[in-house]
């Protein structure tokens, strides 16, 4: 088998490890946005050929979804260290929080997501369920938190799971605004308007 005119044995013993191609991918989307990342283009950074990195990926919609999964391998690191930290349920609330809101506007973690999910509108199923994986895990650690500091008293007595489907789809809506850039709205509103709602909602 041959892959962009080259043998593929030859392609794999040249091939970057892949984690460098999806770091490539990540950085490219922060300098230039989605529009700046071309196959050709990363394979030029990388030292591959588009017609390799389409024998390794597939299609560029699988290059996108990969690197979304290797962005939120690290996020996902993060995350469990900050909630494995010690103080209470509220402050570690509030710093899931801040890991979830963007950064700004053209965020690139945030930018490659709404893509990856625009996307989806033709993915299979596999993809959908590696899609729903990701969001799964952010779930699960917020359900985790809440029912911690509902135990401990910290919180009213909530349901959890609702509790943290409600939280993420304001910080959805919220992030999504400031993600693309629309006026009025920044990363400090969301923060705001979110310490504002759980300080109504989760009162003990």
């Amino acid at each position: 088998m041959v892959a962009g005119g080259v043998p593929v044995r030859a392609a794999r013993r040249n091939a970057p490890p892949r984690e460098d191609v999806l770091a490539a991918a990540m950085a490219t989307i922060a300098e230039r946005g989605l529009d700046g990342l071309t196959m050709a283009g990363l394979g030029r950074q990388v030292g591959m050929s588009s017609g390799h990195l389409l024998y390794y990926f597939g299609s560029k919609d699988e290059l996108l979804l990969q690197t979304l999964e290797w962005s939120e391998a690290a996020l996902g690191t993060e995350r469990r260290a900050l909630l494995a930290r010690p103080g209470s349920a509220r402050e570690r609330v509030a710093a899931y929080v801040d890991l979830y809101v963007p950064d700004g506007a053209r965020d690139p973690h945030w930018t490659l997501w709404l893509e990856v999910w625009n996307r989806s509108q033709n993915a299979g199923p596999q993809e959908r369920e590696r899609q729903a994986a990701i969001e799964g895990a952010w779930h699960r650690d917020l359900v985790a938190l809440l029912a911690e500091g509902v135990s401990r008293g910290e919180f009213r007595a909530v349901d959890p799971d609702r509790f943290a489907s409600r939280l993420r789809a304001l910080l959805d809506g919220f992030s999504i605004q400031v993600a693309v850039g629309l006026p009025g709205i920044g990363r400090g509103d969301i923060l705001e308007h979110v310490s504002e709602f759980l300080a109504e909602t989760l009162a003990g």
